[in-house]
């Protein structure tokens, strides 16, 4: 992790991802996964730029198994944005920062 995105687990995803009072953008990953790999500094500077707008969580897919099967998560890297503990967008795959940027800002 990074020093603005926020590891989060099965135990931990109900407070910081459901009950979130700011909109929380969610990155299912893997150690294993080259996109993963690709998005992940991405999604780091895209934490810092919306620091106080969005909160950016990284749910590692094979330590938490149980967040990712309530969601449908079934490939990754899969984004999805909560507000207000549900889920209201979802990205498949890796993109490029500004794609990223404009997905982001259209679903906050």
């Amino acid at each position: 992790m990074g020093n603005f995105t926020k590891a989060v687990t099965d135990a931990t995803f109900e407070q910081d991802v459901l009950q979130s009072q700011e909109p929380v953008l969610v990155d299912f990953w893997a150690e294993w996964c080259g996109p993963c790999k690709m998005v992940g500094p991405i999604l780091e500077d895209l934490a810092q730029e919306f620091q106080g707008k969005l909160t950016i969580a990284k749910v590692n897919v094979e330590d938490s198994p149980k967040a990712p099967t309530d969601f449908g998560v079934r490939g990754i890297p899969t984004m999805i944005l909560f507000k207000n503990g549900q889920p209201v967008a979802t990205k498949v795959g890796a993109l490029p920062k500004e794609k990223l940027k404009a997905w982001i800002e259209g679903a906050l």
